[in-house]
């Protein structure tokens, strides 16, 4: 069996060229990593539809289709093929969005809509790694998400805040 994967939608957006703050390698890197999925990874989805229903919301094509369209039209016709797709059980549950998504005070203030990406990378079990390219949620996010078993693998690390370097000591020893 191919090797399991979740696409968070960003990763279609950017590559359409639908965000601003990713330049041209970050969305060549994007490109490369859908053309990955479709022909070596199996995608990891839901069977409520949900992840379904998030990158129908984020990739209308208009005009000529781009790489990110090219996927959800792949995406449309493969994710009941089990050569392609798997879908694993997520449970709806009212205060988390599902009850998969791990009851952690730490990801309380997570985005609700990025929580089925969350759960079904729990679901499918062995850790598929969640792949993100621009949502900066994720990496504000990446230690406690690690603490539950999500690995998120970041392609444009460059669009994440800063970590904040440790303080030097200034020359005058004040401080």
């Amino acid at each position: 069996m191919k090797p399991g994967v979740v696409v968070g939608t960003n990763i279609a957006v950017v590559a359409n060229g639908g965000a601003e703050q990713a330049g041209p390698a970050c969305v060549s890197t994007c490109v490369r990593c859908l053309r990955r999925v479709q022909e070596d990874e199996t995608l990891l989805l839901e069977g409520l539809g949900l992840v379904f229903g998030e990158y129908r919301r984020n990739l209308q094509p208009v005009g000529q289709p781009r790489a990110g369209h090219r996927f959800f039209k792949w995406l449309s016709q493969n994710r009941n093929n089990e050569d392609r797709c798997r879908q694993v059980s997520v449970t709806p549950q009212e205060e988390r969005g599902l009850a998969e998504f791990p009851d952690s005070e730490d990801l309380r203030d997570f985005d609700r809509d990025a929580r089925v990406f969350v759960a079904v990378a729990i679901a499918g079990g062995g850790g598929p790694p969640v792949v993100n390219a621009s949502d900066t949620d994720w990496w504000n996010h990446r230690k406690a998400l690690a603490r539950h078993g999500v690995e998120i693998e970041f392609l444009c690390p460059e669009l994440m805040p800063e970590v904040t370097p440790p303080a030097r000591p200034r020359p005058d020893g004040a401080r």
